[in-house]
């Protein structure tokens, strides 16, 4: 992350919100604009919130975390984003019932996106090892590096909050 303050103007004061977004559009171009990603957007995640729209939330939160702690000198940016990006590239919809495959989602599908990531992406192991662990500690195993910590992180704290404004009906703000 050296350069972010020159890069991304965030020296004195912390990222906004369009800077934080501009960050997640600028290192996850290629991911965002992939044809898979498409399936994403129609699959659910939590509540009415798609997959897609959850990804880019905890994209974006990762860096808004990584900012409000000062780690732009421990973390890889476009690493951090890629990863957050991809987390849940798993590319179904597990809500739906089928042969009993997805009965194990929640303890498979870091593996499953990571595999998947690699495939269309070609990740390095900061990605890679973010993805595969970000379940932890449902999973045992947890990340290895900062950027896997602020994604196992962002995606608790995202998943939590959609999952309550889903149950008590308040609107989530979409992407």
């Amino acid at each position: 992350m050296v350069g972010v303050c020159k890069k991304w103007g965030a020296c004195m004061a912390y990222l906004s919100n369009q800077q934080i977004e501009r960050i997640v559009r600028h290192y996850g171009a290629d991911i965002l604009a992939h044809e898979n990603m498409e399936i994403s957007k129609a699959a659910m995640q939590h509540g009415l919130v798609s997959t897609y729209e959850h990804s880019f939330k905890v994209a974006c939160l990762a860096v808004k975390m990584a900012d409000r702690l000062h780690l732009w000198y421990r973390v890889d940016l476009s690493s951090l984003v890629r990863a957050a990006l991809l987390h849940d590239y798993f590319l179904y919809d597990w809500h739906h019932h089928d042969d009993g495959s997805h009965r194990w989602h929640g303890f498979r599908h870091g593996r499953t996106a990571m595999l998947n990531g690699h495939r269309d992406f070609n990740l390095n192991v900061v990605e890679r090892n973010s993805i595969h662990r970000h379940m932890f500690p449902l999973t045992p195993i947890p990340p290895k590096h900062w950027e896997g910590w602020l994604v196992t992180l962002a995606d608790k704290i995202s998943a939590t909050v959609e999952t309550v404004c889903y149950r008590t009906s308040r609107p989530v703000k979409r992407v």
